[in-house]
């Protein structure tokens, strides 16, 4: 078994779509491939075929992989709740919720089942390809870390170390990485790739050479910007930050980005079509006159539910019902929208019940079990393929007109008796084109998008394709196959 982790001068240096691609590149050369990482910390999250969950970035990896995605692939997730506390996800399951300080006197406690993890997928594999957190740079973090440094020198993985050119200066992260790296951390890493290059890759063969002269480490190559990214599912909130220039198409969705939006990526089927221009809203921002509001999922249900009334997008939310507009909410978004959602645990803090948004007749309470499984059905008499992944049981009136009906027989969300407003639980529902082409019929347009995961398939072809011919992929095998 060969093994190989890719970690960062920061973090979105592109990490986790260069595994994906490397992932994809190494299964169509015939290797048994499958993707790690010890650590992650994130909201958008995937439902594994074992009954677990996992960072969104790793399932896309088993994909990239071909194979089923497993909680072993991620087995330390993070789940932001607040700025300081996070729920902690260990292979697969919630064992709790952190504050920032226990984290990181706790964490190295957490080593040996994540190498225990690791070990399980290594013995079914030719190749396992760890992707780090962050940055080993972050020196501050070292002590009892179990994602980038303190994993690689356990489980004596050698590394590449990606540098991201577009952000700039990308000589002095390489080199300034390597000149406060502990000389033992530094001698874990092998060679270093620079990332998201625009133009003629020829005219940094200087800064490659110098980068290698002061490091010692070997030159792997520089990847061009991958335009086929912006295809594949994003795990990180910080795609929201940036400005999308609007599309042309005639219809128009708006999404608030709440303080602690989830799996957002569930907007990304409605960005494959041509008739659909997706707004992802900023707080400071009104939500604009569209014709369709979709309320994605969120961390902590009622701490988003204060912050949307703060923004004032209640007011937009209800001003757009009463101008006969239909209304999604999926997952929080879905409990949201009902007339109360109550958390007598304090599963999201101290125990209260507030008021939602009542556009949906029915009530959720938050409970201490979390739904996590893969789900197929129909809705509108469209069939859709998902997960759901929530804690919380919702009832009420509205749910007898249910949002669609499940594969065995159990029937799933809720429709107002207007009709125009909407909520699922389902994680993915807008996937596959006949469902969206059901929902856009009603704006008046017509669905002419792929498959969503069809096209996650072609843009992870396209990505292997590209490392393929701009990196030396023999000598990262070799550097894999030849571990200390």
């Amino acid at each position: 078994m060969a093994a190989l982790m890719l970690q960062g001068t920061g973090s979105d240096v592109g990490k986790s779509v260069l595994v994906a691609g490397l992932c994809r590149a190494f299964a169509n050369r015939g290797l048994i491939v499958r993707p790690f990482k010890p650590q992650n910390m994130s909201n958008n999250a995937a439902v594994t075929a074992d009954g677990g969950e996992i960072g969104r970035a790793q399932a896309t990896q088993a994909l990239a992989c071909r194979v089923p995605p497993s909680v072993h692939m991620n087995p330390v997730l993070l789940k932001p709740q607040g700025d300081r506390t996070s729920q902690l996800v260990l292979r697969g399951q919630v064992r709790g919720t952190l504050r920032a300080a226990r984290w990181r006197e706790g964490r190295e406690g957490l080593l040996p089942e994540v190498l225990e993890s690791y070990r399980l997928l290594s013995t079914e594999a030719d190749l396992v390809l760890v992707e780090g957190a962050g940055s080993p740079a972050e020196i501050n973090l070292r002590a009892g870390d179990i994602a980038n440094m303190g994993f690689a020198r356990a489980a004596d993985v050698p590394v590449l170390l990606v540098g991201d050119i577009d952000r700039g200066g990308v000589i002095a992260s390489l080199v300034g990485t390597h000149a406060i790296l502990d000389p033992a951390d530094a001698a874990m890493i092998q060679g270093f790739l620079v990332n998201k290059f625009r133009g003629d890759p020829a005219l940094f063969a200087d800064g490659m050479q110098a980068i290698a002269m002061r490091t010692g480490w070997a030159p792997l190559g520089i990847v061009s910007w991958l335009a086929a990214a912006r295809r594949l599912p994003s795990e990180d909130a910080v795609v929201l930050e940036r400005p999308r220039a609007a599309s042309e198409g005639r219809v128009r969705v708006a999404c608030p980005i709440t303080s602690r939006i989830a799996n957002f990526d569930d907007l990304d089927p409605l960005k494959l079509e041509p008739a659909v221009d997706v707004r992802m809203v900023p707080p400071g921002q009104p939500i604009p006159d569209v014709d369709w509001i979709v309320l994605a999922g969120s961390k902590a249900t009622l701490a988003d539910l204060d912050f949307l009334r703060g923004e004032g997008w209640d007011i937009d939310i209800k001003a757009h019902h009463r101008r006969g507009r239909p209304i999604l909410g999926l997952c929080g978004g879905y409990q949201m929208l009902g007339r109360r959602l109550s958390d007598p645990l304090g599963l999201e803090g101290p125990p209260r019940s507030v008021e939602g948004l009542g556009l949906l007749d029915v009530e959720t309470r938050l409970t201490g079990t979390k739904k996590l499984s893969e789900v197929q059905g129909e809705a509108q008499g469209a069939p859709f393929n998902g997960y759901e992944i929530h804690l919380g049981e919702t009832e009420g009136p509205d749910r007898a007109r249910p949002a669609g009906r499940l594969a065995d027989g159990r029937t799933e969300g809720a429709t107002s008796a207007d009709g125009l407003v909407v909520g699922s639980y389902v994680h993915g529902l807008l996937g596959r084109p006949e469902q969206r082409a059901v929902w856009l019929a009603r704006l008046g347009a017509q669905a002419s998008g792929p498959d969503h995961r069809a096209d996650i398939e072609a843009a992870l072809d396209e990505i292997a394709a590209q490392l393929e011919a701009e990196l030396d992929l023999d000598a990262m095998l070799r550097i894999a196959q030849n571990r200390r």
